[in-house]
């Protein structure tokens, strides 16, 4: 896999944003693969849609590709318009998306992370206070990354060293069971597996109750909590993402090997 831009693609664009989405769409159709199925190339769509920019001939996955100049991808992704973003991220259409973060000295390619759309949730678009100029009712926004649990991020590329493709394949099968779930629920399966991040490999159920005063702010209509936390640990048992060893103790399941906390 070659880890850097083709300039000469670039030098027809006149603005800065143009060259890199131009670079970088390239690159990927040009050097990337579908972690869904392997399959490579991918292909670019004949004209801009919304909120996707290449998707899979094979499986007909889409992505959307997001690049940054700077080491790592960081927690705040600037994107397009507010209002359109959701929209399509409510779709059963949505999006899965690449970050890409290159050195723009050299244009290499230092990040590649892949967040499946299946751990992508409305309140993660966040909307900018300032609107574009001479329409400031069209609102612009950011995704914010940092409620994504360790397992929504899929390491492509890290620190300019490229991960293996099985490796990379098996962890976007190793959580597909959350495109079953409604809205609701995959919010409560998400935040208690961002908490289990936090955890050692052991843990109990009292731990888990430790995150009950922040969950009850992220979801302040629920007055059950602790019921709410069991009931989520029931169902990331049942898909073999944590183990019940027994008397209140659980274990998490390593399926795969650990990947960067660059991010």
């Amino acid at each position: 896999m070659n880890l850097f831009f083709d300039t000469e693609l670039g030098k027809q664009q006149n603005k800065a944003t143009h060259k890199i989405r131009v670079m970088s769409e390239a690159w990927l159709e040009k050097n990337g693969y579908c972690p869904c199925c392997g399959s490579k190339p991918m292909k670019r769509f004949a004209n801009n849609k919304p909120v996707a920019d290449l998707f899979c001939p094979n499986c007909h996955e889409q992505y959307e590709l997001k690049s940054k100049n700077q080491k790592t991808i960081g927690n705040s992704v600037p994107d397009g318009a507010y209002h359109t973003m959701l929209e399509r991220i409510r779709s059963d259409t949505n999006p899965n998306f690449f970050f890409l973060a290159y050195k723009k000295a050299d244009y290499s390619i230092r990040q590649l992370v892949l967040v499946p759309k299946h751990f992508i949730t409305p309140d993660m678009i966040i909307p900018r206070n300032k609107g574009i100029k001479n329409r400031p009712h069209h609102i612009m926004c950011s995704i914010n990354l940092a409620p994504l649990p360790e397992s929504g991020k899929i390491f492509l590329i890290d620190d300019s060293r490229i991960i293996e493709p099985e490796t990379v394949l098996k962890k976007w099968q190793s959580n597909l069971f959350l495109r079953n779930q409604n809205a609701e629920r995959k919010g409560w399966l998400l935040a208690v597996m961002k908490c289990i991040d936090q955890l050692p490999e052991e843990f109990t159920l009292s731990q888990m109750y430790g995150f009950e005063d922040k969950l009850s702010i992220q979801f302040p209509q629920n007055n059950h909590i602790r019921d709410k936390i069991r009931q989520q640990l029931q169902i990331l048992r049942d898909q073999n993402t944590i183990e019940f060893i027994g008397r209140g103790l659980y274990k998490k399941i390593d399926k795969l090997p650990p990947t960067s906390k660059a991010f």
